[in-house]
């Protein structure tokens, strides 16, 4: 057999593509004498991962006979290559005989597997930067987008490149423990987020490392400020990064609800104008708060999950992304399904909040099935999700919001009850993975687009 090496040119050099044969045939030979062996390395090998042609056939056998629970060695293997018509079985006994013969010792089968690994990952490096770099000559899509693409892919490298084996459940708990102790001698050192809402707090106790809250009202609930409230709050508290997607509304909207939310000024007055001495007294404490506060707005329109990710690799100490609202986003698949499209951003979503190992909260629409329920049933429940039921699958934690004021007409209303009614809302936590559910009650300020934490609360905080 002859190996050839490929070779590119560069700058008039002849440059050789980063492969090892020794290595490719030690390791398909530790397979081969000690089948068991490819317990170690089936994760972490891909037929795609050997350089040359011949030795893709050759593992993409064994992986196929491992996955029939046939035997494994010479002859079968063999017998399994000519029925696939890449080998005649003269030709084949000799090669599989030397691949054999080239082990050095088995039990090194997964420093052969990460030559292998190296290699292959140093191949496709070069070949995402001549994609690149033909793209950049090409410059048929906008800057942005090329540079985007790029920072993807080389993502995508490292990312995919990490095989987690078993770990045993003592390391595991050894792991835990230690955090245990940890949030034991410091209150503070919680992992996760918390949303700034006493009573929420104490039934999520935190918003976990890789968890996708989704936020769902009816239209006009409210939801964009509460979660722009638990952004604020967030930014504050843990001083990191908080990044925002504004799908539906420019930056400069959503900043003028928050400076309405954090000076307590109406938000009329704001958008008027007609603004009184200390009402500027306030905008420029806010304004001196939110500015050392490391939040960041994104208001581009019809944003992609892969978009959302490309931007967010280069903001430093990230801590938690709000997203408002899913039902604007657009999928990467081409399906005229939005139910499927859906499904495959709340997924993209979810697998995006576990590999930055933050929150991510995410505003969602409900359907209109609430308002045609009598009574207290306009309550929502997770089947009022819209578009699509992986939304709830994906989710580990769900909240509705309700307020009777939006189904009620209270205005000019002497009842006592009825005016509280206007100025409290409820939180209804309809899954946690991590705890309960239920429903925790909560300030409403209208005229300030602002939930607050009820007095009861912090007396019961006190």
């Amino acid at each position: 057999m002859i190996l050839k090496r490929e070779t590119v040119m560069d700058s008039g050099y002849m440059k050789q593509m980063p492969f090892s044969v020794e290595a490719e045939q030690a390791l398909l030979g530790s397979v081969i004498i000690k089948p068991e062996a490819f317990d170690k390395i089936g994760g972490m090998i891909q037929p795609e991962d050997f350089y040359l042609a011949e030795h893709q056939h050759i593992y993409s056998a064994v992986v196929k006979m491992f996955m029939q629970s046939k035997v494994i060695d010479a002859v079968t293997l063999v017998n399994a290559l000519v029925e696939q018509g890449d080998r005649d079985e003269a030709g084949g006994i000799q090669y599989i005989s030397l691949l054999t013969q080239s082990v050095p010792s088995a039990s090194n089968v997964l420093d052969y597997a990460k030559i292998v690994k190296d290699n292959a990952t140093l191949r496709r490096l070069i070949q995402i930067c001549d994609e690149v770099n033909t793209s950049a000559y090409e410059a048929a899509a906008p800057v942005r987008e090329i540079v985007d693409a790029a920072e993807q892919k080389i993502f995508d490298i490292s990312h995919n490149n990490t095989t987690k084996d078993f770990r045993h459940i003592r390391d595991i708990m050894q792991n835990v423990y230690q955090e245990l102790e940890l949030k034991c001698e410091n209150k503070g050192a919680i992992s996760g987020q918390k949303t700034g809402f006493s009573g929420l707090d104490r039934m999520l106790v935190q918003m976990g490392a890789g968890d996708l809250v989704i936020v769902g009202a009816r239209p006009g609930m409210g939801k964009t400020s509460f979660a722009m409230n638990i952004g604020v709050n967030a930014a504050k508290a843990s001083g990191k990064a908080v990044c925002i997607f504004s799908l539906e509304m420019s930056g400069e909207q959503l900043v003028t609800r928050i400076l309405s939310s954090e000076a307590l000024i109406d938000s009329y007055s704001l958008r008027s104008g007609q603004l009184k001495p200390e009402d500027w007294d306030n905008i420029a404490g806010v304004i001196t708060t939110l500015s050392g506060c490391e939040i960041y707005v994104d208001d581009t329109s019809a944003i992609t999950a892969t978009d959302m990710k490309a931007k967010l690799r280069r903001i430093p100490n990230l801590g938690m992304v709000i997203i408002d609202y899913i039902g604007l986003m657009q999928s990467t698949m081409n399906t005229d399904n939005r139910a499927v499209a859906v499904g495959d951003i709340s997924r993209n979503l979810k697998i995006m909040a576990k590999d930055f190992g933050i929150p991510i909260i995410c505003c969602a629409q409900l359907n209109r099935g609430t308002e045609s329920r009598p009574g207290a049933g306009k309550k929502p429940t997770l089947a009022d999700l819209r578009d699509s039921g992986s939304i709830e699958q994906d989710a580990d934690i769900v909240l509705f919001l309700y307020r009777d004021e939006y189904y009620k007409d209270i205005s000019g209303s002497d009842d006592d009850a009825a005016a509280e009614s206007a100025n409290t809302a409820e939180v209804i936590i309809a899954k946690n993975r991590h705890g309960s559910v239920g429903n925790v009650k909560m300030g409403w300020i209208g005229q300030f687009t602002k939930f607050r934490t009820l007095e009861e609360d912090l007396r019961n905080e006190g």
